[in-house]
């Protein structure tokens, strides 16, 4: 399971992972209290992407992401497109 490092890097194979297969890819956001981690995990069964973070400012961007996910979920148009045009 890659942890990544940097936020681009694993957007970038987010999209990727989700254009892939939009049916059977999950996202799940984690956050721990004791650590002050917040974790968003993406994953289609085969691949896994994991980006931890302790960084409030990261907090905007996850959540930015994960609604650009969950609008491209739900969408009735081309996804190949939205993604593209956010």
């Amino acid at each position: 399971m890659p942890h990544y490092q940097a936020w681009e890097e694993f957007t970038r194979a987010a999209e990727k992972l989700y254009l892939a297969d939009p049916m059977k890819v999950r996202v799940v956001l984690k956050y721990r209290h004791c650590d002050g981690n917040l974790c968003i995990k993406v994953t289609d069964d085969v691949a896994c992407l994991l980006y931890r973070t302790d960084q409030a400012q990261d907090v905007k961007k996850i959540e930015k992401f994960h609604s650009q996910l969950m609008r491209l979920m739900v969408a009735k148009e081309s996804r190949s497109t939205a993604m593209e045009t956010d």
